[in-house]
């Protein structure tokens, strides 16, 4: 099975997905913060395309969300 469809991977990105939306950001705006395309982040977010560690810190970051409080939840 690849990672993207492993269960605790989507769940992660359900994480995301809700943290972004409760800072009321947009797609829009938060690929402009990561410097990538909006398609970047929807890809991301509709699980065509998978995150790295380090993507995945620059996202929290951007959000304002501790890595250890993000994965604790």
């Amino acid at each position: 099975m690849r990672s993207i469809h492993d269960p605790r991977y989507q769940d992660l990105i359900k994480k995301l997905i809700e943290l972004r939306e409760s800072k009321n950001m947009t797609q829009v705006e938060l690929a402009r913060r990561l410097n990538k395309p909006q398609s970047y982040v929807s890809k991301v977010e509709i699980l065509e395309r998978r995150l790295d560690v380090i993507e995945l810190c620059d996202w929290l970051s951007i959000l304002e969300q501790d890595l250890a409080k993000f994965l604790e939840n």
